[in-house]
């Protein structure tokens, strides 16, 4: 399992490499939702998404021979860029197994860290069993997205920073795809202050989570088609769904329109670009997705990773 004291530790090992991520507020929306909102802005994080802290945390945590022989990851694009660039400042090299569809502005991010690209189709190609294959094949160590304590423990430093700088929450919102996020968060959260409400956030088309803790096990969806693409998985990781039906509170659905919504929001008003599924905590909050909100909220905003052109045909 994954404990606080982990999540403790990580933010002592990755202090001075990644950024400290400030805390946005705004008068604005906070009348809106009727709450006092605590935005954790990590679209300002190096890569553009919380992911650093995690990929960053494992991978630092290897042996210099295991470092010696490179990094194997597979990821639509945040994950990928954060592997890529933690084995940049490591010393080492990293392989990646990215969809071919994913978006061009994180492709490009990752060529740019010196990251080789292998590209397959994610509605007919298994990510993990290729991952796997590359790792096994050249001797790498494959840091998955998500399916990882090391990984799960990073990506909590982000709840931790955001509860030590704002003080006691009733509530804190996170956006949840793998699960890696809002796990790490619940672990972190839960440990600082018990009686917080955990609310994890997914797409409607990708609600493998809501679905999976409904049921009492993991439930495994069609890949969703949402523009959402950073939450676009079919089923949630055997270990942070362990985390995940121990800490969390409730899950939230919202469409790609109130994705949308929450895009425009954050650039008319908030002055923040975001990904949609960066934007998803927000747009739960604007949506009135979390009924009688609580009066201290925190809302991790996971990623900024979306280039100008796809940006302006979302805004459109």
């Amino acid at each position: 399992m994954v404990t606080l004291q982990d999540v403790r530790d990580a933010a002592e090992r990755i202090k001075g490499v990644a950024h400290r991520t400030p805390v946005v507020t705004s008068r604005t929306l906070d009348a809106r939702v009727g709450a006092q909102v605590f935005l954790k802005a990590e679209n300002l994080q190096r890569i553009g998404a919380f992911k650093f802290r995690g990929a960053y945390n494992a991978i630092r945590k290897l042996d210099p021979g295991q470092l010696a022989r490179g990094i194997a990851a597979y990821s639509s694009g945040n994950h990928a860029q954060a592997v890529a660039l933690a084995a940049q400042e490591l010393g080492t090299t990293a392989v990646i197994v990215m969809p071919e569809d994913t978006p061009r502005s994180k492709l490009d991010a990752v060529a740019g860290y010196g990251a080789e690209i292998i590209t397959y189709d994610r509605y007919t190609g298994n990510r993990e069993e290729l991952g796997r294959r590359l790792a096994d094949e050249r001797g790498l160590a494959l840091i998955p997205p998500y399916e990882h304590p090391d990984v799960i423990a990073g990506q909590g430093t982000a709840a931790l920073e955001l509860l030590e700088e704002v003080g006691e929450l009733d509530a804190i919102v996170v956006p949840v795809g793998g699960g890696g996020l809002i796990a790490g968060s619940a672990v972190a959260a839960k440990g600082l202050q018990p009686g917080i409400e955990v609310i994890g956030v997914e797409p409607e088309a990708g609600d493998d989570t809501r679905r999976s803790l409904a049921a009492g096990e993991r439930v495994r969806i069609e890949v969703p088609r949402t523009i959402a693409d950073g939450q676009a998985a079919p089923t949630p990781g055997e270990l942070t769904f362990s985390i995940t039906r121990r800490l969390v509170n409730r899950i939230v659905l919202v469409s790609d329109e109130q994705l949308r919504d929450a895009l425009r929001f954050a650039v008319d008003r908030l002055k923040l670009v975001m990904e949609p599924s960066g934007a998803s905590g927000l747009a739960a909050l604007l949506a009135g997705r979390v009924e009688a909100p609580p009066q201290r909220i925190g809302v991790i905003i996971s990623g900024g990773n979306v280039g100008a052109a796809r940006l302006a045909e979302l805004l459109a």
